[in-house]
Parts: C-alpha cells; sequence; structure tokens
C-alpha cells in the first residue's frame, strides 16, 4: 500500500471513529446532537447562543462568528474569482452564503424552527425539532454537494484521459467517504437507536435480551457488509487506476483488472448470501427474539457500484485481449 492509500485509510478511520463518537453524543445528550445533518450547524448554533447570553462582550463576538461563517462561501468565491474565470456553478457558493444566514439563525433560535415550517413538523420539540433541524441542515449540504458535482462534471468535460483519471480517483476516494459513513455513522446510529428502543420497551426482562441483542448486532454486521467490501472495491479500483496511469496494457493492469473483477463478484456473492443467512437465523431463534426485522434490505446503490467496476475491469480485460490480437497481426 502506498502512502496516498496509507493517508486515505487514516483518514477514513478518523472518520470512522468521529461518526462512532457523533452516534454515542447523540444517544446521550440528544438536546445537543439531534440530526446527523444537522452537524456541525447544530453546534455552531449552540456556542452562538451560549456567547450571546453572556453578555455584550459574548453577543459581540457571537454576531462575530455568525457574519464569518456565513459569509464563507463568498469569502472562497473572492479567491477564485482571482485564479480562475467563475463558471455558473460558481454561483452555487454566493446562494450558499445567502442560505447560511437564516440557517444559522435559527439554528441559534431553534423555538422559531416550529414556525418557520409551520405545523409540517407537528410542534416545535422533540422529532419535530430534530427534522427541522435536520432539513435546514440538509439544504446547505444539497448546495455544498451540488456545487462539487456541477463541478467536477465541468472538469471531466474539459480534461485529457490522464486528467479524467486523476478525476475518477479522487471521485472513489470521496465514496469511500460516503461508504464509512454509511457503515459508521448511518448503520451503526441505527444500531443504537435500536438498542435503546429495545431496552426501554422491556424494563424488568433485561435478563431476557441477550439473543434480541446479539441479533441486532449481527443485523447491524449484515447492513454495514455492502459498504465494508464497497470501500475495499474502492481501494482495489485506486490500485488499477495506478496501474493504468504507467501502462493501461501492462501484465499488472491486466492482473489488477482481474483481481477487481473477482473482489466484485465475492462482494456481490457475500451480500446475497449474508442476507439469506440472517432471515433464516432469525427464522431459526424466532421464540427467542424479542425483536424481529420484518423489511429486507437490498443495498441498490452498494449493489450498482460494485457491477459498475465489474463491467469496467471486464472491459479492461477484453481490451488487453484485442490489443494482443493486433499486435500479433503487426
Amino acid at each position: 500500500m502506498d502512502m496516498k492509500h496509507k493517508v486515505l485509510g487514516i483518514v477514513l478511520g478518523v472518520e470512522g471513529a468521529a461518526c462512532v463518537l457523533f452516534g454515542i453524543l447523540q444517544t446521550s445528550f440528544s438536546s445537543g446532537f439531534t440530526a446527523a445533518m444537522a452537524f456541525p450547524f447544530e453546534q455552531l448554533g449552540l456556542l452562538l447562543r451560549m456567547l450571546s447570553l453572556s453578555g455584550g462582550a459574548g453577543n459581540a463576538a457571537a454576531l462575530l462568528i455568525y457574519g464569518a461563517a456565513a459569509l464563507l462561501p463568498l469569502l472562497i468565491l473572492f479567491i477564485l474569482s482571482r485564479k480562475r474565470e467563475l463558471q455558473r456553478e460558481d454561483g452555487l457558493l454566493a446562494l450558499l452564503s445567502v442560505v447560511l444566514f437564516p440557517v444559522l439563525y435559527f439554528m441559534t433560535n431553534p423555538g422559531m424552527i416550529g414556525s418557520l415550517f409551520g405545523g409540517a413538523l407537528g410542534g416545535s420539540g422533540g422529532a419535530g425539532l430534530a427534522v427541522g433541524k435536520a432539513v435546514l441542515g440538509g439544504t446547505v449540504y444539497s448546495l455544498v454537494c451540488g456545487y462539487f458535482v456541477l463541478r467536477l462534471l465541468r472538469l471531466c468535460f474539459e480534461s485529457s484521459t490522464v486528467r479524467l483519471q486523476h478525476y475518477m480517483m479522487v471521485l472513489l476516494s470521496l465514496l469511500t467517504v460516503v461508504f464509512v459513513y454509511l457503515i459508521f455513522g448511518a448503520s451503526f446510529r441505527e444500531l443504537l437507536h435500536s438498542l435503546a428502543d429495545l431496552k426501554a420497551g422491556n424494563n424488568g426482562n433485561e435478563h431476557l435480551l441477550g439473543v434480541s441483542y446479539a441479533f441486532l448486532a449481527l443485523q447491524f454486521a449484515v447492513n454495514a457488509l455492502p459498504y465494508i467490501f464497497d470501500v475495499l472495491v474502492a481501494f482495489a479500483a485506486l490500485r488499477l487506476l495506478e496501474d493504468m496511469g504507467a501502462d493501461r496494457y501492462s501484465a499488472e493492469s491486466v492482473e489488477g483488472a482481474d483481481r477487481l473483477a473477482r473482489l466484485c463478484g465475492t462482494a456481490l456473492a457475500a451480500t446475497v448470501l449474508s442476507s439469506i443467512a440472517f432471515n433464516l437465523l432469525q427464522l431459526l431463534f424466532a421464540q427467542k427474539l424479542l425483536v424481529i426485522s420484518s423489511s429486507v434490505q437490498i443495498p441498490v446503490f452498494s449493489l450498482a457500484f460494485v457491477l459498475a467496476v465489474l463491467l469496467v475491469a471486464r472491459f479492461m480485460e477484453e481490451n488487453k485481449g484485442l490489443k494482443d490480437d493486433n499486435d500479433m497481426f503487426i
């Protein structure tokens, strides 16, 4: 594993630990960590509110931080304008700055979120407040993701094959970040909530929960397994792209494509078989379980990613065969 892959591995490890910590904090301190999509705007809002209520100096500091945070995208836009010609998608940075002002304001004054959404939240507290904060944070993240996607599309269409290969490596690295979040963020948080709900609904029967706890943990493993394979596939694809950068028709590239194809096949088989095994085990131990999963989860995104990589790997192997045939005629 080269230095780039080691650095990416460290980043993913830190991300995974941060996701686990956030999930635990959300369970233990729900008032300050209501929704993952609200991070870090919710926590910044709590800081701003604490400063504004501390006195004149604190209020001035809160206003300064509030303005600086909201104007940050405009500062980035200004810096970009000095380095290159602005494109249409850069306008999203200005829109992001406009959106950040009300988002941070409502995060600082969460009691007003209910009035923003009317009766859609079913109230201004509890779950309704968490949904409202998630919508506000999700709006910001949609603008950020939209900007990067549109920017990446422009770069891809305007770039050479070598640069396009570099952008593909960047995209794969970003996808590993998404997969790690799905493992240690979304799936782990769902596990914590399921454990808490099971315990809350069976007060006085804690001694009967051992098997149910084990199956909830097993369900987490089954749900996370496709994304674990996705990370492995992404790393294998990154190594393949590096080999292709040196020589796309080299023996290393062909061997890398073959390894990648076999890994994709293993990932698909393991995903399907793990789901089948879990459902069969759940049926066998049904009488000892106090909670049963009644849904069959199909990781469409994960399967589509693995199938796409498998298809590319097969195309590479076929292209190598065609090149060898042409070289024989020449």
